[in-house]
């Protein structure tokens, strides 16, 4: 019975995605991505808010730690997306079977990972840090904050991993409770541990920890239900045939994501080297800050897109060619309007967002401020780029999806960080992100135009 209610709601589901509009099917979808985006963001800015209270030290040490949590973030994020793709072009293609050896292939293998890579961490946390780009000032508070983080590793990975399938199913709604759950639960555990308990940065490592072992829990709890490709050990399927396609569907992630932790040492890096002597501290804390709170704004754009990508996914394997078009002009001109305001008012306000994090550095509030404005100005130019990535990824344009992933926070951004501050010193460096943005346009544009044009011929032939 229960099998039989699972292949209706398949099938419901399947109607859905296929014959309702787009635009409005998008809008349904990108509600709940958009929320788990945000609150993933929160998870990530609650921290360092409550730690600003301690001092600037240990607001740089979160910041350090932050590359290493981008490491999660790539190895969740390539499994997720390279299951997830796989799983919606296969429920689009009526192919309930292989989706669900996916789903549990995906499931376990970034848990393993996340035990092994933890583990080893743990063992060498000292030199860890220092190759993230601690100084001996702030590498105190670095390695307090790192320890649980490191315990908790294997659920983050896996949870990222969990989330994105149930999205890319286009069951975006469990997903949202299962880390929406964790970002409350770490609210209240923030003041809790960090002032009541008196453990300061170990407590909010603690209470994130604590937060993502839940929220996986939760998320287990989601693939369970009526509706969703279950998770089922019998089906974990460590085949080469399985991995490619994970491999296939998830490199771009794993490319933007492992850059985004090179970026993240090389800008705490040359943040010291720049600053003036004694704001050392001040100066990773500012990029640290900056960097979270532009991901929070950047969240509601990848959250749309990624409501779009379940649209996109089940019309390419059903191989409804002018839905994927539609969906995807309509995701890009939305994207690109909301990116110019929330750009204008991150300009206008940038002062007053930084000075909420850590009001007594009045040094880390210039720094934060200047970068924070400079990354305002070229944001709208993001929404064509982040939207051309995810449709090549899902349709599984592997390698221009994974060239265009490593732009923003490699090609383009790893040059600009160190050629911008040795031409204008600490200015080149907080203009470093807005050069890089506006170089990935300009890489991205010829990308969207060709796929564009090669969806209407697909369009064609399939009439």
């Amino acid at each position: 019975m229960n099998a039989n209610n699972d292949q209706r709601k398949l099938d419901e589901r399947y109607r859905m995605m296929t014959q309702a509009p787009v635009k409005r099917l998008i809008l349904r979808m990108a509600v709940p991505t958009i929320i788990s985006m945000l609150v993933t963001s929160i998870y990530n800015m609650v921290d360092s808010f409550f730690v600003g209270h301690l001092s600037t030290e240990a607001v740089a040490g979160v910041g350090v730690a932050f590359a290493y949590m981008a490491f999660i973030n790539a190895c969740g994020f390539f499994f997720g997306h390279g299951s997830g793709n796989y799983i919606s072009r296969a429920l689009g293609a009526r192919r309930t079977e292989s989706a669900g050896k996916m789903a549990a292939t995906g499931f376990l293998s970034p848990l393993i990972l996340g035990a092994v890579a933890g583990a080893l961490a743990l063992v060498f946390i000292n030199p860890l840090t220092r190759a993230l780009g601690a100084t001996e000032q702030i590498q105190p508070s670095a390695n307090a904050y790192m320890r649980y983080i490191l315990l908790a590793t294997p659920f983050m990975m896996s949870a990222l991993t969990m989330n994105n399938q149930l999205r890319l199913q286009g069951n975006a709604r469990f997903g949202m409770i299962g880390i929406a759950s964790g970002a409350v639960l770490n609210i209240i555990l923030d003041p809790i541990f960090i002032f009541v308990l008196d453990m300061g940065v170990s407590g909010a490592s603690l209470a994130t920890a604590v937060s993502q072992c839940f929220g996986w829990c939760v998320l287990l709890w989601g693939t369970s239900r009526e509706g969703n490709v279950h998770i089922q050990l019998r089906n974990f399927t460590p085949t080469w045939e399985y991995y490619k396609q994970i491999i296939q569907g998830g490199l771009p992630s794993l490319a933007r994501q492992a850059l985004a932790v090179i970026a993240t040492i090389c800008l705490n890096r040359m943040a010291v080297h720049y600053a003036n002597p004694g704001n050392e501290a001040s100066a990773v804390a500012a990029f640290s800050i900056v960097t979270r709170v532009m991901m929070m704004c950047f969240s509601v754009i990848v959250g749309f897109g990624q409501g779009f990508q379940p649209v996109c996914g089940y019309n390419y394997g059903a191989k409804l060619y002018h839905r994927v078009k539609e969906s995807f002009l309509f995701c890009l001109k939305l994207s690109t309007v909301v990116l110019i305001i929330l750009g204008t008012l991150g300009y206008i306000f940038a002062p007053d967002v930084i000075a909420l994090f850590r009001s007594e550095d009045p040094e880390l509030i210039r720094i934060g401020s200047h970068a924070m404005r400079w990354q305002c100005i070229a944001f709208p130019l993001m929404g064509i780029c982040t939207t051309t990535n995810m449709l090549l990824q899902n349709i599984n344009y592997t390698w221009q999806a994974t060239f265009l992933s490593m732009c923003r926070q490699g090609i383009c951004f790893l040059p600009a960080v160190f050629i911008a501050p040795w031409l204008w010193g600490l200015t080149g460096l907080e203009a470093a992100q807005a050069i890089a943005d506006v170089m990935t346009f300009m890489i991205s544009l010829p990308f969207t135009l060709w796929i564009i044009r090669k969806l209407s011929v697909q369009e064609m032939n399939n009439k």
